[in-house]
């Protein structure tokens, strides 16, 4: 089975303006488009009131990594070849995969089985522009890390996708 939604035809700019919809319903008081160097949408960055104030959140879309996944589903048959290259379905599938997200998360706060800065909390920024995760990536996660029980293996996942 290919990677979710890797077949869509709807384009990103509809993608983004049905994802900043979500958003303002959410309670998004702004959002903000950022770009790369060539004109696409890179990543969303928008601001919500919680219980603790208005927190700033990021939202990236990681294009490459779609680009990576439908390379190798590509060549290992999983999805058809003509998806190995293609920039523009890799980054119509990860805003469409963001948009598919974040309507579950919003689901879940909607319904009240969690807050927004739950859902979110990776994503929010410092003073700095970092997101959580950014920041916990720079520290090497320290402070979070469990020691390993005695005599126990290290499982790893595989790769999504593999």
């Amino acid at each position: 089975m290919g990677l979710l939604n890797y077949t869509t035809s709807i384009s990103t700019e509809k993608t983004v303006n049905e994802i900043q919809s979500a958003l303002a319903k959410a309670g998004a008081r702004a959002v903000l488009h950022e770009y790369d160097g060539f004109g696409h949408v890179a990543a969303l960055s928008f601001r919500i009131q919680t219980q603790f104030g208005e927190i700033a959140f990021r939202l990236p879309a990681n294009i490459e990594a779609v680009k990576r996944i439908l390379k190798k589903q590509a060549l290992t048959g999983k999805i058809p070849r003509r998806y190995a290259d293609d920039i523009d379905q890799a980054t119509r599938t990860a805003w469409r995969i963001l948009k598919d997200w974040l309507l579950a998360q919003s689901a879940l706060i909607e319904t009240g089985m969690a807050t927004v800065e739950q859902v979110f909390l990776p994503y929010a920024q410092n003073a700095s522009g970092l997101t959580l995760y950014e920041a916990l990536i720079e520290k090497k996660f320290a402070g979070l890390a469990l020691p390993a029980p005695k005599d126990s293996k290290v499982v790893r996942l595989q790769e999504a996708g593999a």
